[in-house]
C-alpha cells in the first residue's frame, strides 16, 4: 500500500478542503515561502506519528475564515489520509491485514482511510454560538482572541477510520504499525548521538551485531539463535576475567575505602558495601564511539565534522533504525509494518554535490529500508536530481493554497511524450529554477538572458524582487514547456505568470522551393512574385495574446523586426554604447550611427557597405523597398550591419556589463536609451500583479 492522497481542510494556509495526491517511492514538494509545503508535513505527522503531540492550537486554524464562518459554527480542522493498493502488494502481505477495519473500497485497488479530526465538543457549541454571535466587530481578530482565550482549551481530537461520518475509532495498537520518520530543517546532530549511550545507535548496533549469522540465509533460525548465543556465552566468559582481574586491583584498597563507610555509619545493620558486576555485550556499547578513518589510517571523532556529514551518518542511522523495526524476524508481532521517511529541506546541511548523492541514495533505496519518502525543499539541485513525476509544487493564489503535478501535464501522445523527455533533458540544475520562480520570462538566446533583468532595472520593475526567472531554451522550443503552465488546458499544471519572448525570424521560400531562408524585413514583399514570405512567430503569438491568460507571447512588429539584436538597434540607432569592443566592423558601425543622427543622406550609409555578397543583398534590398521614409532605411542598415557582425555570447556579455554601468546616468538622465516596445511589454505584464 501506499498514502495515495492526502485531505487538508482548514490547517493553516489551507482554507477549504485540499487534495493533495501522491504517489509511491518519492514525492517531491516544493514551493514559495510559506506555500503550505511544512502544513503537509505537519499533517502526516499529525496522521501518522504515534509519538507527535496531537493537540493544536489557535494558530494552526486557517485565519482566512471570514467572520460569517465563524459566527456560524466553531472552526475545526480535518485532516484524511487515503491507503490505496500497491502494484507489488504481494510483497507486503502484512499491509491488508493492519488496515483491514480502515477499509473504504473492496475492489482492486482497495482504499482506506484514516481521519484525524480537531473540534470543538457538541455539547460546547450551543455556549459558543451564544458568546460569538452577538460579536459586532468587524476585526477577525477579536473573535480568533475570544476562541483562544474561552474554547480553545475545550477542543478535542479524535481518530477514525474508514468512513470518518461513521466516527469508528482507531486501534491504538494499529497505528504504531506506521513508522513515521521526520526530520526537520532547523535540527543540529546532538554530540552524544555518536556514542553508544545514545538510543539510537544503540538500538542500530544491538540489531546489527551478528549480522553475518542474522543475515545467514543457508541455516534455520534455531541455528542462528544457537550461534549468536554462543558467542553471547563467550563474551561473558571473557568479560568476567576482566571483571576478577578489576576485582583483584581494586583489592588491595578495598579496606580503606569501606573505612569511609564505617565512619558515616552506611554499615549499621551488620551490612556493608562491596563491589560485584557482569558485563553483557549490550552493556560494551557505551565503550564505542563513531570515527571517520580516513584512507591513511587516521582517525577522528564524528562531532569534529561538519554539520552536513553528521547529518548524512545521521540519516544513514536512521535508516537502519527502520530497518530494525521492520524487521518480523527481530520484533516478531512489534515489527513496523509501514516505514515513512520525511525530510524538510534537506539542502539545509548539505553541499550541492551530496544533495544530488543522498537523493540518489534514497531513489535506489525506497523499497527496502523505507516504503514511501516525502521531502520538501527550494533545491534546484535535488529537484535536478529526480524525476519530474516524483515533483508537486505549491502556490498560493489569494487564500487558497494551489498542487501542481508537472509530470502529469504530459499525455500518453507520442507528441506530448516527446515534450516530456525534453523537458527532463532540460531541467539541471540552473533551469529547474523555473517550477521555484513566482513568474518566468521564456527566451531564445544568451542575450535576452543577460539583459532582460538588466532592462526589468531600468524599468524600476527588477526580477530580483519580483521572483522572475528568466530562461534561455536556445531556441525555440516553447511548445515542450509551455505545456508544464497551460492551466487552461490541464488542472495539473503549474499556476503562474509565463512569458514567451520570441524573435519574428522573416524567412522566404521560392515559389517552387519547400526550404525556407532568413531574409530581412525590408525584403518583405518586394518580389512577391518569386518568393512566398512567412513570420515565424505568428502562430506562437495568436495562440497566446489574451491579456487575462496566464501564458503569453511578446515579439517585435510583422514586417518591421527580425531579431533581439535588430531590434535592439532599431530603437536606439545613435547609441554608441552598444558598439561594443568585440564587435566586428565597430568603426564602420559608428560611422554609420554619426550619419544617422546627422540627418545624412541614405547614399552615404550605403556607401560605407563593402563590397561582399551579404552587403549587396542588404543594399539592394533597401533600394528595393518602397514606402519608407530615408530615416527608417538608415536604422534598418545599421540593425542589418550590427547583426552580422556580432558573436552572440560575447557581445551579449559586454552589453550587460555596458548597461549595467550606465544604469546610473540613465536615471540622471545623461544616456539616453530605449528598451523595445514588446520587452517592456512582457518585464510590465509578468511583474504585474
Amino acid at each position: 500500500m501506499f498514502i495515495s492522497e492526502l485531505w487538508i481542510e482548514n490547517l493553516r494556509c489551507f482554507k477549504s478542503i485540499q487534495k493533495i495526491d501522491f504517489h509511491e517511492g518519492i514525492n517531491v514538494i516544493i514551493g514559495h515561502n510559506n506555500s503550505g509545503k511544512s502544513v503537509i508535513m505537519k499533517a502526516l505527522s499529525l496522521l501518522f506519528d504515534a509519538g507527535s503531540p496531537k493537540r493544536l492550537s489557535i494558530y494552526d486554524f486557517n485565519r482566512d475564515l471570514s467572520i460569517e464562518e465563524i459566527k456560524k459554527a466553531p472552526p475545526r480542522i480535518r485532516l484524511t489520509a487515503v491507503l490505496t493498493e500497491s502494484d507489488n502488494e504481494d510483497e507486503y502481505s502484512d499491509d491488508i491485514v493492519t488496515i483491514s477495519t480502515w477499509l473504504t473500497k473492496l475492489d482492486k485497488p482497495y482504499e482506506a482511510k484514516l481521519t484525524y479530526d480537531f473540534f470543538l465538543p457538541e455539547k460546547e457549541v450551543e455556549g459558543y454560538l451564544a458568546e460569538i454571535t452577538p460579536i459586532k466587530s468587524t476585526d477577525k481578530a477579536d473573535y480568533w482572541r475570544q476562541i483562544d482565550r474561552n474554547y480553545i482549551r475545550k477542543y478535542t481530537y479524535k481518530y477514525y477510520v474508514g468512513d470518518p461520518d461513521l466516527k469508528v475509532s482507531i486501534d491504538g495498537d494499529t497505528i504504531r504499525k506506521f513508522d513515521f520518520q521526520f526530520l526537520d530543517a532547523i535540527r543540529d546532530v546532538d554530540r552524544d548521538l555518536f556514542s553508544g549511550k545514545n538510543t539510537l545507535l544503540k538500538e542500530v548496533i544491538d540489531f546489527f551485531i551478528d549480522y553475518d549469522v542474522k543475515n545467514d540465509s543457508k541455516i534455520s533460525a534455531e541455528e542462528k539463535e544457537k550461534k549468536i548465543q554462543e558467542r553471547r556465552t563467550k563474551f561473558s566468559t571473557d568479560a568476567d576475567a576482566l571483571i576478577a582481574d578489576l576485582h583483584q586491583r581494586i583489592e588491595p584498597g578495598k579496606k580503606q575505602m569501606l573505612l569511609y563507610a564505617d565512619h558515616t555509619g552506611a554499615t549499621f545493620d551488620k551490612l556493608k558495601p562491596g563491589f560485584e558486576g557482569h558485563i553483557s555485550d549490550s552493556d560494551i556499547y557505551s565503550a564505542l564511539r563513531l570515527i571517520v578513518e580516513h584512507e591513511t589510517g587516521l582517525s577522528i571523532p564524528v562531532t569534529h565534522n561538519g554539520l552536513g556529514y553528521n547529518n548524512l551518518i545521521y540519516i544513514s542511522l536512521l535508516l537502519a533504525k527502520m530497518q530494525k523495526d521492520a524487521s518480523g524476524e527481530y520484533l516478531g508481532s512489534n515489527a513496523k509494518v509501514f516505514p515513512i521517511l520525511a525530510i524538510e529541506e534537506p539542502e539545509a546541511h548539505l553541499h550541492p554535490s551530496m544533495q544530488y548523492k543522498f537523493l540518489k541514495f534514497l531513489k535506489e533505496n525506497k523499497q527496502t529500508e523505507v516504503r514511501q519518502i516525502f521531502i520538501t525543499t527550494h533545491s534546484p539541485n535535488i529537484t535536478a536530481a529526480i524525476d519530474l513525476d516524483d515533483i508537486l509544487v505549491l502556490r498560493k493564489n489569494g487564500d487558497q493554497v494551489k498542487v501542481a503535478y508537472p509530470g502529469q501535464v504530459f499525455s500518453n501522445k507520442p507528441e506530448d511524450q516527446k515534450s516530456k523527455a525534453y523537458v527532463k533533458r532540460f531541467l539541471d540544475v540552473t533551469k529547474s529554477d523555473m517550477l521555484f520562480a513566482n513568474s518566468v520570462c521564456f527566451v531564445e538566446g544568451i542575450t535576452e538572458q543577460l539583459l532582460l533583468p538588466i532592462f526589468s532595472q531600468y524599468l524600476k520593475q527588477d526580477f530580483v524582487d519580483n521572483h522572475i526567472s528568466v530562461i534561455n531554451l536556445g531556441g525555440r522550443y516553447f511548445n515542450h514547456f509551455i505545456k508544464l503552465f497551460d492551466t487552461n488546458v490541464n488542472d495539473n499544471a503549474i499556476d503562474k505568470k509565463i512569458a514567451c519572448i520570441t524573435d519574428v525570424d522573416p524567412t522566404r521560400s521560392e515559389l517552387d522551393q519547400k526550404q525556407h531562408k532568413k531574409c530581412y524585413p525590408f525584403e518583405l514583399g518586394v518580389e512577391t512574385e518569386k518568393y512566398i514570405y512567412t513570420d515565424c512567430s505568428n502562430d506562437l503569438v495568436d495562440t497566446y495574446n489574451d491579456p487575462s491568460y496566464t501564458i503569453r507571447t511578446f515579439s517585435q512588429q510583422p514586417n518591421e523586426g527580425k531579431t533581439f539584436e535588430y531590434e535592439l538597434l532599431l530603437c536606439n540607432p545613435g547609441c554608441e554604447a552598444l558598439v561594443t569592443d568585440n564587435l566586428s566592423n565597430n568603426d564602420e558601425i559608428l560611422k554609420m550611427m554619426q550619419i544617422h543622427k546627422n540627418d545624412g543622406d541614405l547614399d552615404d550609409i550605403l556607401a560605407l557597405l563593402s563590397n561582399t555578397e551579404e552587403n549587396n543583398r542588404i543594399r539592394q534590398g533597401i533600394l528595393s523597398k518602397k514606402g519608407w521614409e530615408a530615416s527608417k532605411l538608415r536604422k534598418h542598415i545599421i540593425a542589418s550591419r550590427y547583426l552580422n557582425s556580432i558573436s552572440k555570447g560575447e557581445n551579449a556579455q559586454e552589453l550587460a556589463y555596458i548597461l549595467e554601468e550606465k544604469l546610473a546616468e540613465y536615471f540622471e538622465g545623461k544616456f539616453k536609451f530605449y528598451i523595445p516596445n514588446y520587452i517592456s511589454e512582457a518585464i510590465e505584464w509578468v511583474c504585474g500583479k
